[in-house]
């Protein structure tokens, strides 16, 4: 007895904090739960392949999946993030009148380039605009994008050398002759051998890294990993950066979820299985259906069953109308058939059946009762994963006001951060490239541009407009926005860029114009309410 209260001593300090819970190797529920995670090369890359594959497949044929990357395409991008120039003053020392000037130069130039598919798309076949849809689209799907900076000539419409070529994921690999680890997709894990550029470097599943971890390159393949082609797949090594002008060869857009993390994960990765299972149960309910609405009907007979069968259907259509014609107009075929043992249906028919033979009916069994609740709750699963509420998911707002404000503010939180991960890794760093080559070019006067990185940094100011947050009553919210602007909450910049996405001095220098034009016609100027207008305060601002 005393043997077994030293030993339960002795195990008690062992029994501390979590081994009591979460990490217990004790419990029956969590005996068999024993998970091995590695480095995110090995948890990530190497798994990479196959999740594109399905997260593509589920995209193509699950449509809460498409739901999903859509509503994302729509509320992140929707027609296209425009370019709002925003150089700070204060550090480049010149007026409002100036940089607005200079503003208004810039946003038009950008225009130029980025307005016309021949002038900004390596291919020539989207612009600006359209390339942003594409790469959002490409990054949600494959976990990540690139955009491969190249340099064309100049054309007598477009003076800018510029161009981008959008890369998909699956073309950034390690090549053949550095891989070390081998999966689906190809060569994920290699080292570059003495004799090459960047010899020692390692490679992630196509990101080169120095001693160090950080970025130094790109190996892009000129063929996807399963294309059907005569084409010898080659590598072409793709510095980051370029040497002499610091500015990036090519743009890597995705989502870090772990530390030492080179390659993103699809959007849709973690609901890839309840994504498949929802389509092959909405699959068979709809066959149930489906089946249900065939009437079906079974002629049993009491004739000798060594007998062959002579009672085949007819060569036409149902209820006599002929499948074919013939060059006379007549029927090739006629579903009417003068055979005794043929039995056929049709509007009004009586048909006599023989001695011993009666008709028996198909009753197949109706859908699940309960499928539409378990669809929502699953829907409501994974729009929780993807942050995607339900009602913004499905786009189903039965619920109350409140409800339906509160699914909209809390996927528009998502939205916005996914844009504000685009902006910075691909229209911001497009929009310096472009400006570096309008400064240099001398199409933009931007003094100090190239000589002090502070002054490059005040010229570069820009902030992006895109889609705003939908509005379920707009007399409700425009209340509240006048409310918080009363009472210095927000200003009516913040407000107008949220509710809108215009200029709030753009937007009174118009009124100011459209006010003396109602006054030479006769009419009432424009007038701005507040929401709680004081004792004393005027109705017009």
């Amino acid at each position: 007895m005393s043997n077994k209260k030293d030993r339960r001593r002795a195990a008690a300090p062992q029994a501390k904090g979590y081994s009591e819970a979460g990490a217990s190797l004790t419990r029956r529920a969590l005996k068999g739960f024993v998970p091995d995670s590695g480095a995110p090369n090995e948890d990530i890359n190497r798994n990479n392949a196959t999740l594109r594959q399905r997260a593509r497949m589920l995209y193509m044929a699950a449509p809460v999946a498409t739901a999903a990357i859509n509503t994302n395409r729509t509320k992140v991008i929707g027609t296209g993030l425009t370019l709002k120039a925003s150089v700070d003053r204060e550090v480049l020392g010149i007026s409002p009148e100036a940089a607005k000037k200079w503003q208004h130069a810039a946003e038009m130039e950008f225009r130029l380039w980025a307005g016309k598919k021949q002038n900004c798309d390596a291919l020539g076949l989207n612009n600006f605009e359209s390339l942003q849809q594409l790469a959002l689209k490409s990054w949600l799907l494959s976990g990540d994008v690139f955009a491969l900076v190249k340099r064309y000539p100049a054309t007598p419409l477009n003076p800018y050398t510029l161009r981008l070529h959008i890369v998909e994921a699956d073309r950034a690999c390690t090549p053949s002759e550095y891989g070390g680890g081998v999966t689906i997709g190809g060569f994920v894990e290699g080292k570059i051998p003495e004799g090459k550029p960047g010899a020692g470097h390692k490679v992630y599943d196509g990101v080169e890294v120095d001693s160090n971890g950080r970025v130094v390159a790109y190996h892009i393949s000129n063929t996807y990993p399963h294309q059907i082609t005569s084409e010898p797949q080659k590598w072409q090594r793709v510095e980051a950066y370029g040497a002499k002008t610091g500015l990036p060869n090519i743009l890597h857009i995705m989502d870090s979820e772990r530390p030492d993390q080179y390659r993103g994960v699809p959007y849709l990765a973690q609901v890839i299985e309840p994504l498949l299972q929802l389509r092959r149960y909405a699959e068979s309910e709809l066959m149930a259906a489906l089946v249900q609405s065939f009437f079906t009907a079974w002629i049993e007979t009491e004739t000798d069953p060594s007998d062959t069968p002579f009672n085949e259907v007819g060569a036409g259509d149902i209820a006599g109308v002929p499948a074919e014609v013939n060059a006379d107009g007549g029927p090739v075929a006629n579903n009417i058939s003068d055979d005794d043992n043929e039995y056929e249906m049709g509007p009004g028919t009586v048909t006599h059946l023989a001695p011993g033979e009666k008709v028996n009916f198909g009753n197949p069994n109706i859908p699940t009762a309960g499928f539409e609740t378990f669809v929502k709750t699953l829907c409501k699963l994974v729009g929780a994963a993807l942050e995607l509420p339900y009602d913004v998911l499905i786009k189903e707002f039965n619920s109350s006001y409140s409800a339906s404000r509160g699914a909209l503010l809390e996927a528009w939180e998502a939205f916005k951060m996914r844009r504000k991960w685009f902006v910075d890794d691909f229209c911001q760093p497009v929009y310096e490239m472009f400006l570096a080559e309008a400064v240099a070019l001398g199409r933009i006067n931007a003094p100090g541009f190239f000589t002090d990185p502070l002054v490059r940094e005040a010229w570069c100011g820009a902030r992006w407009i895109g889609p705003v947050q939908g509005s379920l009553d707009p007399k409700k919210e425009a209340e509240a926005a006048l409310m918080l602007i009363d009472n210095a909450i927000k200003t009516h910049e913040q407000v107008s860029r949220e509710m809108s996405g215009g200029d709030w001095e753009e937007n009174v220098e118009q009124l100011q114009r459209e006010n003396e034009l109602l006054t030479q016609a006769g009419g009432n100027k424009v007038t701005v309410v507040s929401a709680s207008p004081k004792e004393g305060d005027g109705d017009e601002d």
